[in-house]
């Protein structure tokens, strides 16, 4: 083994796991440890009802994402999300539409094709997401989440040639699926802004990581059911300490898949969100016991990507 970890070491990466766990002197832009992420919030109403907590609560939550994409909202409704966000300073993030599980292969459904997960299959599809993107940021969004390495590449070469706004973060989805400090280097290099960890890995995993690159990381501290369904509240101030930059995203077990949602699921997605923003408020008050000290982003910090309001007249 030593020639391997002395061969990782010359190319600059950790060589082992750091059960040591250093503390992470990285920050966001504004010098913050940790910024706070609520998924799953799908469509307006559920988004209402979010910001709507949100004040019952007294939280601050930087970034709103969302499941179901873009290709499955009007214009309208991506409209009114993006000006809901973009008043409070919030960072409104919105899956690419199609996608590999929304095609019609069966290999990401099958137990020996779940690897290709999210990716898109063949050349059509890759330009669909293209433009998926594109409509979106045309309608003021300024993220969205990816699952496939080809699509990133791409997001980083459509800003080289104006099609998407410099500014627009690119988030990588949990459903990536790279788990180590190479893959996930990788990821950065391909374009990544903020990326999306297994739900499982260990904080010794997550130091190495860490150390490797210098995006935020995001991280479920609750996890959806199909994702393994962990709770890791306890581990939030030690979180902070190793992983800064990172978002603290708030998922929900018990969680019933939604995607892709609409009309037929809005009143259990208000329920979702209403029970995912208690969650939250739980989270940060571990964070206010245990690592007081601990520095956040304020509303509207450098790096959100928070959406340009445009009216549905200058849209068309």
């Amino acid at each position: 083994m030593k020639e391997s970890r002395e061969l990782l070491e010359k190319l600059g990466y950790p060589s082992t796991d750091l059960s040591e766990l250093p503390c992470s002197n990285k920050t966001f832009p504004d010098g913050a440890q940790y910024r706070i992420e609520l998924p799953s919030v799908e469509g307006p109403a559920a988004l209402k009802e979010t910001l709507k907590e949100i004040d019952r609560y007294g939280l601050t939550v930087h970034r709103i994402s969302q499941g179901s994409g873009i290709m499955l909202q009007t214009d309208e409704e991506i409209l009114e999300m993006c000006s809901l966000t973009a008043e409070r300073g919030i960072e409104l993030s919105l899956f690419v539409g199609p996608r590999g599980t929304w095609d019609i292969s069966s290999g990401p459904l099958t137990s020996g094709g779940k690897a290709q997960a999210l990716r898109h299959e063949g050349a059509d599809q890759l330009v669909y997401a293209m433009e998926d993107l594109k409509r979106g940021a045309r309608l003021g969004l300024r993220g969205a989440l990816v699952a496939d390495e080809g699509l990133l590449l791409m997001t980083k070469e459509m800003k080289k040639a104006g099609q998407l706004p410099e500014n627009f973060v690119v988030k990588v989805s949990v459903q990536m699926g790279s788990a180590n400090p190479v893959s996930i280097k990788l990821m950065q290099d391909l374009g990544a802004g903020t990326y999306n960890v297994p739900t499982a890995l260990t904080l010794p995993k997550l130091a190495s990581i860490r150390q490797a690159i210098d995006i935020p990381i995001d991280l479920y501290v609750e996890v959806p059911d199909n994702f393994g369904g962990f709770l890791r509240y306890y581990e939030i101030p030690e979180i902070i300490r190793v992983l800064a930059p990172v978002y603290i995203k708030f998922g929900l077990r018990n969680h019933p898949d939604v995607y892709p949602s609409g009309k037929q699921w809005e009143a259990t997605n208000i329920s979702l969100v209403q029970e995912r923003v208690r969650r939250a408020a739980i989270g940060v008050q571990m964070i206010e016991r245990y690592y007081p000290e601990a520095k956040t982003s304020k509303l509207g910090a450098e790096g959100l990507g928070i959406a340009k309001i445009i009216t549905a007249a200058a849209a068309n």
